[in-house]
């Protein structure tokens, strides 16, 4: 098959593609969710918000299932060291997701206006913390984690759980929120009843100018305070290679769009995507804007990807232990195989999720819900 190198290179493209498959999708619902008690104005409107998502939300959650695995499989030492540093944001994560199965399946098993509204705020809750905590993290990522590497190669993590709450990662997490909403809103421009579609449309323009005010802000921040890192001296990439093996030094993050000037296509994207979706969203094209806002919340997470390149883990405590994709590697025998698997799996759930939102494309009405209430959420 590939040489080494180009497998290495591949897993990091497609374990990036994975990120931004779940953000398109899975955050899609939860910025819908989170609107919720904003564009509603009744339990009938409520019901149309949720019962666009109900035919998608849990498949969406496939696409993280899918990174986590992958990540498993193609950087092992990486899966155990985010999810030893993280553990307890992770545990944070898994545990408000709980609401959302739970709240789609029993808010409209009594018609109790108490029981619903719980519900809803449960609904909310499980789909706002999960995505303030991703941002959270990846803006962890970008500091660099407090990480150590003993002599038996084993990863250990140096820092709390409140120190995870510091003034960057707080304006990542309000800048995936804030993102997702503004996805979430132009998918009820396209799928939800005309009256809950309006205020949508209406909330999507405030929610575009704050996902590029704090989208601008963070490279800011980044640039002023000089984050980053950068590789001075590491040994031959296409070959296996130990994981302190390398000289880590100070460096910036965007350095990489000074060397590789196409790389500025990503943030590129996203400004121009989230700017379309707001013109488009005015105009009442949906489906469009919806279109454009994943262009737009693909070239954010893209842009924090390509940054870091090559890092995946960069380590404040002890620079040598960064965890990158040329180092933190499984086998070349191990890579093949997995490539093989991917080949075959990663477009079958492209072609399945794609094949399920266009037979259920269609715009949900209060009208539906009141004639067919029983047989939806």
């Amino acid at each position: 098959m590939w040489d080494y190198e180009i497998l290495k290179l591949f897993w990091w493209v497609a374990v990036g593609l994975l990120l931004i498959g779940f953000v398109i999708t899975d955050g899609m619902d939860m910025g819908a969710a989170m609107l919720m008690p904003l564009v509603s104005r009744n339990d009938s409107e409520r019901r149309v918000v949720i019962n666009t998502l109900a035919p998608h939300w849990d498949g969406n959650q496939v696409w993280l299932v899918t990174a986590i695995g992958a990540v498993f499989a193609v950087w092992p030492v990486v899966y155990g060291a985010v999810f030893s540093s993280f553990y307890f944001a992770m545990l944070t994560i898994l545990f408000s997701l709980f609401f959302r199965p739970l709240g789609f399946d029993y808010r409209s098993k009594l018609e109790n206006t108490q029981w619903r509204g719980w519900w809803d705020r449960g609904i909310v809750a499980g789909s706002l913390i999960p995505t303030a905590f991703f941002g959270l993290i990846f803006g962890n990522l970008l500091q660099g984690v407090p990480l150590e590497v003993d002599q038996f190669m084993r990863a250990s993590y140096a820092g709390s759980y409140l120190g995870l709450f510091n003034p960057f990662a707080l304006l990542c997490a309000a800048l995936s929120v804030v993102m997702v909403m503004l996805h979430g809103g132009t998918w009820l421009v396209a799928r939800a009843d005309e009256a809950v579609a309006a205020r949508s449309a209406r909330l999507v323009q405030p929610l575009g100018l704050l996902t590029l005010g704090l989208f601008a802000l963070g490279g800011l921040w980044v640039w002023l305070s000089g984050m980053g890192y950068s590789i001075d001296q590491m040994g031959d990439t296409a070959s296996a290679l130990k994981l302190l093996d390398k000289q880590v030094g100070p460096g910036s993050w965007l350095d990489v769009y000074a060397r590789e000037p196409l790389t500025l296509l990503a943030p590129l994207s996203a400004v121009v995507g989230v700017l379309a979706a707001m013109v488009l969203s005015a105009r009442r094209k949906g489906g469009a804007a919806f279109t454009a806002s994943s262009v737009g919340v693909g070239g954010v997470v893209a842009t924090a990807g390509i940054s870091m390149f090559p890092f995946i883990v960069p380590s404040s405590r002890m620079s040598e232990a960064s965890l990158t994709l040329w180092d933190s590697v499984s086998s070349e025998l191990t890579l093949s195989i997995v490539t093989v698997a991917g080949l075959v799996m990663v477009p079958t759930i492209i072609l399945y999720t794609t094949w399920c939102y266009v037979k259920m494309w269609r715009r949900v009405t209060v009208v539906h819900i009141e004639q067919d209430g029983h047989s939806l959420y």
